[in-house]
C-alpha cells in the first residue's frame, strides 16, 4: 500500500467523525491548520452568522490563526477575556459575559474513540462554555488528541497536557518541576474541573474540526 501513514490518519479520522456524528455532533476534517480556519471563514460564519463571538484559552486556536483572524476582520462583536493589558478583574467579567455569545471556540484537551470530549479546566469558563449558553461552539482538535477511551484521556490529560500548560504558564505548582501531576493543593493550580462530554446537545450545537496535523497539547 502506497502512503501507509496518510491512509492511516484518514481511517482513523474518519472512523472518529462518525462516532462523533452518532453523538450528535457536526463534524468536519481538515487536512492541515489553514484548512480549519478556511472552514470556519468559508463555511461556520457564514452558516451562523453571529453578531458576538468569544473563545476559550487556547493553544490550538492560536495555531490555526483563527483567533488573529477574527480580532482583525471579523465585523462582529468579540469578547475577548485575554486581551492584552486587561486587568484580573475585567477578565474574570469578561470570562462570564462570554458565556452569552453567538459563536465559542475552543480547543479541547481530549477526544474518545468512542465521540467523547475530555477535558479539565481551571477556571472552568471554557467547559462551562461548552456545555451551556453559548449559541453555538466550535471546538478545534489536532489529531495528537484522539485517545482510545476516557481513562486514557485523563491520563494524558494529566501527564502531559497540564504539566505542559503549566510550564507555558509558569504556574507554581509541583508539576512544573516534575512534569507529572501530583494532584496538588497548589494556589496556581489549572486543574480544577473535569467534564466529559458525551453527546452534543441539542443536535449539532457543538461543531468539532479535526484536523489531520498536531496542534496544541
Amino acid at each position: 500500500m502506497q502512503n501507509p501513514v496518510e491512509n492511516y490518519w484518514h481511517k482513523r479520522l474518519q472512523d472518529l467523525k462518525k462516532e462523533l456524528e452518532d453523538n450528535n455532533f457536526e463534524v468536519y476534517i481538515a487536512q492541515t491548520a489553514a484548512d480549519a480556519k478556511d472552514i470556519v471563514f468559508k463555511t461556520l460564519l457564514p452558516q451562523i452568522a453571529p453578531k458576538t463571538i468569544s473563545w476559550g484559552g487556547s493553544v490550538t486556536l492560536g495555531e490555526t490563526g483563527i483567533q488573529d483572524a477574527l480580532l482583525n476582520d471579523s465585523g462582529v462583536e468579540i469578547v475577548n477575556p485575554y486581551a492584552a493589558g486587561i486587568s484580573r478583574d475585567d477578565a474574570y467579567e469578561l470570562r462570564r459575559k462570554a458565556l452569552l455569545v453567538d459563536l465559542y471556540f475552543t480547543g479541547t484537551n481530549a477526544v474518545t474513540e468512542y465521540g467523547q470530549l475530555v477535558n479539565l479546566d481551571g477556571f472552568g469558563n471554557r467547559v462551562a462554555a461548552l456545555h451551556f449558553g453559548p449559541k453555538n461552539v466550535v471546538v478545534v482538535a489536532g489529531r495528537n488528541k484522539i485517545v482510545s477511551g476516557i481513562e486514557e484521556a485523563m491520563q494524558r490529560i494529566k501527564n502531559y497536557a497540564a504539566p505542559v500548560n503549566v510550564m507555558r504558564l509558569d504556574r507554581k505548582t509541583p508539576c512544573l518541576e516534575t512534569s507529572i501531576c501530583q494532584d496538588c493543593s497548589s494556589p496556581e493550580r489549572i486543574c480544577n474541573v473535569w467534564t466529559i462530554t458525551e453527546k452534543s446537545f441539542p443536535e449539532n450545537r457543538i461543531r468539532v474540526i479535526l484536523v489531520n496535523q498536531d496542534l496544541g497539547y
